[in-house]
Parts: structure tokens; sequence; C-alpha cells
């Protein structure tokens, strides 16, 4: 039997370790994926450090891949062998993107353009996805239900509503500014470090506050920026100061969306007309089943028009040996407005 190389994390807390191993077959409704880049992420440090969502070890993280078809499970007819294609990994030993190959369900696969590289394809699958469904599902889903622009009617329909984006820089941050931008949203506002201005302005952002500012004058910048009434904050890092900052900065009846598993909001500050909702990025879980598959298959035509831009990329050396080096970094939060990105075909 063909085997690959993989990265596993060998045990709770513990180290990771580039091993040989078989490679999977699909089963029906899958396909095998050939995995020329994965994207590392902030997950992959929590995992690690805090030991949750992995049900044994050892196991192979990573949740962005993308790549080349080169086998169909039974029944998969959307695709064929060589299509270039993205999909979300899950931490197990058949889908964990930090490996050479991968299986994923069809469903949740999205055929790439030929303009769009593999590395910066690598760069949206979780991202996108968190992005998607904290603003479009449903709140049971950890949404807040507005309706998406790959939808009749979604495209433009919150023009002259105002959208608060926290860490804009960020990898989800800069998926929330263009979806925004494709609702109709504006101003756009968002947090950032200065120097990274003019690159989310062209995602699509109006109005850039300096994260070096002090989050007490975050409600001044907001209405400096618009008189109409904040209804929407997006908080992409959700820090419990950011998070208290936006939630605060909502109008009454406003809907904040976090990225953490529990909101950091002080409770002198809570009121009940406030909705407060935290997607989980994870097409997987059974609660987002039929809004991952929706939005995969709205992705292919929105990478295909350009309606949504990669992140930038920092490719890291040496093969999934130098994804753990790129895990830690992130743990250390050092990485600004770059999608750290691996070849696991680069391993030795």
């Amino acid at each position: 039997m063909p085997t690959q190389k993989a990265l596993y994390l060998v045990e709770a807390h513990g180290r990771f370790e580039v091993r040989d191993k078989d490679i999977q077959e699909p089963a029906p409704g899958e396909v095998l994926v050939e995995i020329h880049a994965a994207g590392l992420n902030p997950a992959e440090w929590r995992v690690h450090t805090n030991n949750i969502l992995i049900e044994e070890y050892p196991t192979i993280l990573g949740l962005d891949a993308s790549g080349i078809v080169r086998k169909l499970g039974a029944d998969v007819s959307n695709f064929a062998v060589g299509d270039r294609v993205v999909f979300q990994g899950w931490y197990d030993d058949r889908r964990g993107a930090l490996q050479q190959y991968a299986v994923a369900d069809a469903s949740l696969v999205a055929k790439i353009p030929p303009t769009l590289s593999f590395d910066g394809a690598a760069t949206f699958p979780i991202a996108v996805v968190t992005a998607a469904f904290g603003l479009y599902s449903p709140k049971e889903a950890g949404g807040i239900a507005l309706t998406p622009p790959w939808e009749a009617g979604g495209r433009d329909k919150y023009i002259g509503q105002p959208m608060l984006v926290v860490a804009g820089a960020s990898s989800v941050g800069q998926f929330v500014i263009q979806f925004a931008k494709l609702s109709g949203f504006g101003p756009i506002i968002t947090t950032a470090s200065a120097r990274h201005e003019a690159y989310l302005k062209s995602l699509g952002a109006t109005h850039v506050v300096d994260r070096a500012a002090p989050l007490s004058a975050l409600g001044g910048a907001i209405a400096a920026a618009t008189s109409a009434p904040l209804l929407v904050a997006f908080d992409a890092i959700a820090m419990p100061e950011t998070q208290n900052a936006a939630y605060a900065a909502l109008a009454p009846g406003g809907k904040f969306v976090h990225v953490d598993f529990k909101p950091s909001i002080e409770e002198s500050l809570l009121t009940p007309d406030k909705t407060i909702v935290a997607p989980f990025g994870n097409v997987h879980a059974p609660q987002n089943a039929d809004g991952g598959r929706a939005l995969y298959r709205a992705l292919e035509g929105l990478l295909a028009a350009g309606d949504l831009k990669p992140n930038n990329v920092e490719v890291l050396p040496n093969g999934l040996e130098g994804a753990p080096q790129g895990i830690e970094r992130l743990k250390q939060g050092v990485v600004s407005a770059v999608k750290l990105v691996v070849h696991p075909q680069e391993s030795t």
C-alpha cells in the first residue's frame, strides 16, 4: 500500500512528529486530495495547549487545505481526478490537513480558479467559514441570520448600515470585511495596526482605527464615521477587553459576534436587547451541515468572480517539519496580517 508523510500530535500537550502512514481510501461521497498547501490556525495551538476537540491520540491537525483531486469515492459526480480544490480538514487521521493526502466530503469541497494559487486557496477554509457562519447562519448555529450575498436579494441588501470589525487584519477579520462589502454595509469600520490601513481599505474597509489607540476611544471613532446606529459588530480576536469595547459600542438592539468559546463581557454592560453569538467554524459539525454545503456551493463562484480575495501568505520552509514552529509563532501572537502556510509535498 502506498505511504505518505504526516505530522502527528503524538499525545495530549505532547510533541509533534513526522511519520510515515498509509494513504487512505476515499469512502462513498468522498474525494482523496493530494495536499499542496496547508494553512495554520490559532486553533492548532489552542488544541495543543488545552487538549480540546481531540477524540484520540496520536492525531493529525490542520483545518485548511488545497490541492489536487487524485481519487474519487463512489457516488461522486461533481469532481474529476485532476481538479484543483480547497476544503476544510478536521483533527483526525483521515481528514487532518497536515499530511500529504487527506480525504474530504465532496459536498464540502470547492473547485478553485486557475488564477488562485494553492497557497492563496489554503487561507480560506476555516476563516471564511467562521466569518460566513457568524454573519449568515441562524442564531442556533452561532450566527445573526443576515441574508447571504450569494442568495437572491442578499447582495447589497444592507446599504447604509454600519458594521464594526474588530481585528480586521486577522484571517477571519479580512473575510468579515469582504462579506460586509458584498452585503452592502457601510461604513465598514475596523481596528488594526495603522500599517495595514491601505490593505484593509482595498478589501472594503472604509475606516481603520489604530489598534494602538485606547479602546475607550472606539465609540468616538465610530460616531465620527457615521451617525447611523451601529447594529452589527464582529470581534475576530475576542479578547476580554475587545469584547467589552465592541459590545458597549453597539446601539440598543445590536448584534455582537465573537470568535471565543464563550463571551467575556462584564456583567454591568449586558442588556437583554443585544444579541451575542459565537460561530463554530467547523463545516463538519451537525448544526453547520446545511450552512456549510450552501457556502461551499457558493464559494466556487465567489472565488472565480474575485469577490473574495485570499489572505497574504508566508510559506514556511521544510514542509510539514516547519509547522510546529509556525504553530508556536501563532501562540506567541507575533503573526500579523499573513497566513502561515506549509507545503506537505516538500516534506523529507
